[in-house]
């Protein structure tokens, strides 16, 4: 327990020692994401990874150093060509917006005149409808007073065949008594 964990190498960056591998992570980080200082950055962190002897290399060797990864390069031209890009794909969609609006105001007319096409072709049918229920009133009005008139003259008929019906048998009687009353006239004395 005499001996330390782990050794340091105490190294001079602008005039102060290094600090844990904590701190120089974050002072790596630091490096690394502001733009202006990425050269310099490089070679703090070239400066943590190398020894700076070659007697105490050995204990250097197993510590552990961070590992920078440079964020890309920000160029204005790159945010110009986003916002460009952005404001075509924003110009695009609000063209596409305007033909799909008239696109839609045109299907609502001939839908609207579709659909009064339709509702006139309904009312025609309709108003034929109409006229047929009438013709076929009329036609059943008229069927009515056919089968009125028709049983009247059944009735009439029947009648009149009894009244000829006693005619005849008046007839037949009136024939026969005119036989009998000239028979004798007939007869030899």
């Amino acid at each position: 327990m005499s001996e330390p964990a782990r050794h340091y190498q105490a190294q001079d960056s602008n005039g102060r020692p290094t600090p844990g591998p904590l701190r120089d992570w974050l002072a790596a980080m630091k490096a690394a994401t502001t733009s202006a200082e990425q050269a310099p950055a490089a070679e703090k962190v070239a400066s943590f990874e190398r020894p700076a002897s070659p007697e105490k290399a050995e204990p250097q060797a197993s510590s552990w150093s961070p590992r920078v990864v440079p964020p890309p390069a920000r160029t204005e031209v790159a945010e110009d060509s986003d916002v460009s890009e952005l404001m075509a794909e924003n110009l695009m969609l609000k063209a596409k917006l305007k033909v799909e609006g008239e696109r839609y105001d045109q299907l609502q007319g001939l839908l609207a005149q579709e659909l009064r096409r339709l509702r006139s072709h309904v009312e025609k049918e309709m108003a034929e409808l109409h006229d047929l229920r009438a013709e076929r009133d009329r036609l059943a009005e008229l069927q009515t007073i056919f089968v009125e008139k028709l049983d009247e003259a059944r009735s009439r008929s029947e009648s009149d065949a009894e009244e000829l019906a006693q005619a005849c048998s008046d007839r037949d009687l009136w024939m026969a008594r005119a036989e009998a009353l000239a028979q004798p006239l007939f007869q030899k004395r």
